[in-house]
C-alpha cells in the first residue's frame, strides 16, 4: 500500500529548475501537514519546507532563500516542490512526508534524486 511517492528529480546545471511532486494517497492527503525534506550524502536529513493544509501558508529553511516554492492540488492528493536557481549544494535525495501535525509526521515516501552539477 503506497502512501506517498515522489517524482520529478533529475540532473540539472546550476541555475536551472526543477518540480519535484508528492502524490500522496487521499486518506493521508486530507488534513496532513506535508513537508518536504532533503539528505544529501554524508549529512543529516534537514527541512526544506511545507504548507499548510487549510491556509495556505508556506514555511521554508533559510537556505531555500526565496528560490524555491511549495504548493498542492487538491484535485490530485499531490504537493509540488518548484526549485529555481538550483546550486550544486541543492544535491540531495528529497523526500515528502506527511502527519497530522508539523514535525510529527507519520508517512514518509521513498525519495527522489536531485543532482545539480557546476
Amino acid at each position: 500500500q503506497v502512501q506517498l511517492v515522489e517524482s520529478g528529480g533529475g540532473l540539472v546545471q546550476a541555475g536551472g529548475s526543477l518540480r519535484l511532486s508528492c502524490a500522496a494517497s487521499e486518506h493521508i492527503f486530507r488534513r496532513s501537514f506535508i513537508a518536504w525534506f532533503r539528505q544529501a550524502p554524508g549529512k543529516d536529513r534537514e527541512f526544506v519546507g511545507r504548507d499548510d493544509w487549510f491556509g495556505g501558508t508556506t514555511y521554508y529553511a533559510d537556505f531555500v532563500e526565496g528560490r524555491f516554492a511549495v504548493s498542492r492540488d487538491n484535485a490530485k492528493n499531490t504537493v509540488f516542490l518548484q526549485m529555481n536557481s538550483l546550486k550544486p549544494e541543492d544535491t540531495a535525495v528529497y523526500y515528502c512526508a506527511a502527519g497530522k501535525a508539523p514535525g510529527a509526521y507519520d508517512f514518509w515516501g521513498q525519495g527522489t534524486q536531485v543532482t545539480v552539477s557546476s
